[in-house]
């Protein structure tokens, strides 16, 4: 395999599985001639079969050997560490890798779907298989020290996003990798911004957020910013200004990296998206209570918000109001489906599909309004109504599946059509920036082979179905035009 595509493997493919276990309890003169006899230097704690710390050999030195500490009456839980840091088993490679640097450990719990111990993993395990990986670059951008150092570094997301691209990972997982990286960008200038200028704003006081696909953790390699900020409403005046004055730091220090700004002007430098939690709530209820276009517009880019730096509490409480609103007047999600449904796949007779006319584009597809627009938007009028707006479009496709609101056959076959014109989409934008023009959301139909236009038509038809589904579970067909 390729060495790359190690890293976008789950981690239930590299960790040790069997693994020594012992309990808070036991005696520690034991358990360290257990561990002699079996030639291991950690075992990990567990209560109910869930990991609750570790103990180490170097734990014995520092904190039994080096202090005179008599070991003969001590329990584990006298000199474990707790808790244990842990990663899902179906997490992947890199994620693993990133979380022991990023918290200077050498070793996670591995767990499965019930939080019970699966297994464990070092970075001595992962970096047997590191050559060239996202890790590296995740690394050189945590040891950033000033703008200049985060130009280029903006500039190797770009890259590595095309070296990888040809190497067969899933486009699911290039796309999580991409908004994983641009994350530790924004992270780490906030970081350098806050050392140097602004560590008098408390963190528990505000929320950068970011939004449509960028929230969705969805971008590609042709996007833009969209974000905002919340803050608390019991902040003075000059803690106010103070805010602001971060705000407009940040998004010019993104522009200067090389982050487009956002030509609608969606981002927390302008004061329309700069707004205390009780001023976004009123926002949220005028937007959701006047449904016109305008409003259906900028609400559905907000609504896809997740939190990058800050408080996380503004977050879960903006999308209660959402959801909220959303029970006592369904008419918003209904307006917004409907401008959805405008946006129908382009298929001629006999399902095939047409291009651009004429113009720059001609013989092109822009395939964001060809099927990608319908999909999320979809599933996001979907997830409002559900209560499940958390993570990206497939994620919200997979809560829906499990509620049973769309069918497992059909999310089946629509995650399917997503992520091939997905896929479409990002290979459109490499091929764009190896031949030196701006990547943007067109692809060439006279480029596709026959397979690929085949299954181009079958993820069209499956928007068109997704469409009729829509258009039935909100009682749209019963409206009139």
């Amino acid at each position: 395999m390729n060495e790359d595509n190690q890293f976008f493997r789950p981690v239930r493919d590299f960790c040790a599985r069997n693994v020594v276990t012992c309990g808070a309890g036991d005696a520690l003169i034991a358990i360290v001639g257990s561990m002699r006899e079996k030639n291991i230097s950690s075992v990990v704690v567990v209560e109910n079969e869930q990991p609750i710390g570790i103990f180490t050999d170097r734990d014995l030195r520092n904190k039994v050997v080096a202090a005179g500490i008599c070991p003969d009456q001590l329990k584990v839980r006298d000199i474990m560490n707790s808790p244990l840091s842990t990663i899902g088993e179906d997490d992947l490679l890199y994620q693993a890798l990133y979380r022991m640097s990023k918290q200077k450990i050498h070793r996670l719990g591995v767990i499965d779907a019930s939080g019970n111990l699966a297994g464990i993993i070092t970075d001595t395990d992962i970096l047997r298989l590191q050559a060239h990986s996202p890790h590296q670059l995740v690394l050189d951008i945590e040891k950033a020290k000033n703008l200049d150092d985060l130009k280029p570094l903006h500039r190797r997301i770009q890259a590595l996003v095309l070296h990888l691209s040809g190497t067969g990972i899933g486009v699911r997982d290039l796309v999580r990798l991409i908004a994983h990286l641009n994350d530790q960008i924004v992270l780490r200038l906030i970081g350098l911004l806050r050392a140097e200028w602004f560590d008098d704003v408390s963190e528990d006081s505000y929320a950068f957020l970011v939004l449509g696909s960028e929230g969705r953790g969805e971008q590609t390699l042709a996007t833009d910013q969209d974000n905002a900020i919340v803050y608390a409403d019991d902040l003075s005046p000059a803690q106010v200004k103070r805010i602001e004055d971060f705000s407009q730091a940040l998004i010019d220090g993104l522009i200067a990296i090389g982050v487009p700004p956002c030509p609608g002007g969606i981002m927390a430098k302008n004061p329309a998206w700069r707004r205390s939690l009780g001023e976004w709530q009123q926002q949220l209820n005028r937007w959701m209570a006047t449904p016109i276009p305008e409003n259906i517009l900028s609400c559905s880019t907000f609504i896809d918000l997740r939190t990058v730096h800050g408080n996380p509490r503004f977050e879960r409480e903006l999308k209660q109001q959402i959801y909220g609103q959303s029970d006592a007047n369904n008419l918003f999600l209904m307006r917004m489906v409907e401008g959805g449904l405008r946006f129908t796949p382009p298929l001629g007779w006999f399902g095939k599909v047409k291009g651009e006319s004429k113009g720059e584009h001609s013989g092109e597809l822009e395939i964001k309004k060809a099927g990608i627009f319908a999909i999320t938007d979809g599933i996001k009028a979907l997830a409002i109504q559900g209560k499940v707006l958390e993570g990206s479009t497939s994620q919200r496709l997979d809560a829906l599946r499990a509620t049973g609101t769309i069918p497992e056959n059909e999310a089946a076959d629509l995650e399917e059509s997503f992520e091939f014109l997905v896929q479409m989409r990002l290979r459109g934008q490499v091929e764009d920036i190896r031949a030196g023009r701006e990547p943007d959301n067109y692809i060439r139909l006279d480029r596709l082979n026959l397979m690929e236009q085949g299954r181009l038509k079958i993820a069209l038809t499956g928007v068109e179905k997704f469409q009729a589904f829509i258009k039935h579970h909100f009682g749209l067909h019963l409206v009139r035009s």
